[in-house]
């Protein structure tokens, strides 16, 4: 906890970051180590590093004059988004749930936004981001850890052309929080105790499949959902009015009617060479050689497309397969378990917690469960009120992965039931907000296969996994298992 109480009024225009500034030089563990990206990891140094600062005038003003000040400071912002520019930025999805995009993510964000053509080749937000935002990226464009960042990206990408974007990146530490989390008796309940030691083993995975087949399925799906937009570009004009008043000013209305016109980029018109090879092999984490045969492969018309937009194309293709790798995988992976297992100690690692997600619970192995979305806190409180049903359950942290050939996998619930109240005593729960298999990306369909085969097939026969949408869907469920 690092904290700065300010004892005396300052009205100095420089002292907002300065006091700032030190106070972020704090940050040492008990040990006086630094606890920083090296130490901590980028998914915990920003949810350690707070520093909370006590104002001596209001919080409205003290974060105003704090904002003036790093907006002077920062007068040349980026002019384009890139992925460095996207990399290490901190989004959140509430007061406390932080994540830093990775190198990675910020890979994935650009391909989207050049996917659907929110920003030009020189990385400038277009005209249709600035009209729509992200609106027209869905969540089959993104990884599924970052569905919930979408807000605060958006907010990123339009703080290079709008120095107020990141105004709100200042958050009132007033907010009650939950300091700790411990667990409680449940946790050494019987029930519990032999749920847990049936699943918390660590795993390894093996895949063993034809190269020569999973070309020809991607070759297959290219040939079926490839369609590219031919680059184009808006010209808006508008004049200014002639005469002025003050409300036009301050609603933005100084100008008269806009007239926007459509244009289409000719073929190679931006003269830049791109290649193709390297850039499909590198997004669809295969080789230069799979790339060619895929490529080679596809059909005529679809290839043609790629003079028409590039990137587009390439961020198609290499999605394309992506897709048909997590389908494939399913079909031939074996889970192997290892000698390490998850201890206790994973359950209280994500402490404080906002107060307005805590929901206060009598049959989980800690006091409260901290949901993510309103389908999991009606879910927690009806596995809570379950009398003779659910002995005891669990809020699995997202520290408790399953490895996959497409990315880590993390489970919602562990969930023992009461013995002879229905066919399988303990199961392991994801909690969906649509069940609709079409709804689901292929690469989080590919990620619940997984856990699909690790439980159902590898794991203790007492033991069942499924994705459900309710309770009363759960219980529906996991009776029509064998």
């Amino acid at each position: 906890m690092f904290q700065i109480c300010t004892l005396k009024h300052s009205d100095s225009e420089t002292g907002k970051r300065q006091e700032v500034g030190r106070g972020l030089r704090l940050c040492v563990n008990r040990e006086g180590e630094r606890q920083d990206l090296e130490a901590l990891g980028e998914q915990e140094v920003q949810r350690v590093n707070t520093l909370t600062v006590i104002a001596s005038e209001s919080y409205s003003d003290f974060t105003k004059s704090l904002q003036k000040d790093i907006n002077d400071a920062l007068r040349e912002r980026p002019k384009a988004v890139t992925e460095e520019f996207l990399k290490g930025f901190a989004v959140q999805a509430d007061e406390e749930k932080t994540y830093a995009l990775t190198q990675e993510d910020a890979h994935d964000v650009y391909f989207a936004l050049v996917q659907h053509g929110l920003i030009d080749r020189e990385g400038v937000p277009t005209q249709k981001f600035k009209e729509s935002g992200l609106t027209s990226v869905t969540d089959d464009d993104l990884p599924e850890h970052l569905y919930a960042y979408r807000k605060d990206i958006e907010a990123l990408v339009m703080s290079v052309y709008d120095e107020h974007a990141l105004d709100d990146y200042i958050r009132n530490g007033n907010e009650p929080k939950v300091r700790e989390n411990p667990l409680n008796a449940n946790f050494a309940r019987a029930e519990f105790q032999e749920l847990w030691n049936k699943i918390n083993s660590k795993h390894s995975y093996t895949v063993d499949f034809d190269d020569e087949e999973l070309r020809a399925k991607a070759i297959d799906r290219i040939n079926r959902e490839l369609f590219v937009a031919k680059a184009s570009y808006v010209m808006t004009t508008a004049a200014q009015r002639s005469t002025q008043t003050r409300e036009n000013l301050e609603r933005g209305e100084s100008f008269g009617d806009t007239t926007r016109r459509d244009y289409e980029v000719g073929e190679d018109a931006s003269g830049v060479t791109y290649d193709l090879l390297g850039e499909v092999a590198t997004a669809a984490r295969i080789t230069r050689r799979s790339a060619a045969a895929i490529l080679k492969g596809i059909a005529p018309v679809k290839f043609r497309m790629f003079r028409d937009n590039p990137e587009e194309f390439i961020a198609k293709v290499s999605r394309c397969i992506l897709a048909e790798k997590a389908t494939m995988v399913v079909d031939h992976i074996a889970y192997h378990k290892l000698d390490e297992r998850y201890d206790s100690t994973i359950f209280a690692e994500r402490m404080p917690e906002n107060v307005g997600r805590a929901l206060e619970t009598s049959r989980c192995i800690q006091d409260y469960v901290f949901w993510d979305s309103e389908g999991e806190r009606d879910f927690a409180r009806d596995l809570d009120s379950a009398e003779g049903k659910v002995a005891v359950y669990a809020k699995l942290p997202r520290s408790f992965k399953i490895p996959t050939p497409v990315g880590n996998y993390a489970p919602d619930w562990a969930i023992a039931f009461e013995k002879g109240s229905v066919r399988h005593v303990f199961f392991v729960a994801e909690t969906k907000g649509s069940m609709d298999s079409l709804t689901l990306r292929d690469i989080e369909r590919g990620k619940i296969a997984c856990a699909r085969k690790l439980f159902n097939e590898f794991s203790d026969e007492d033991v069942r996994y499924d994705v459900v949408h309710s309770y009363e869907d759960l219980l529906t469920v996991i009776q029509g298992t064998e």
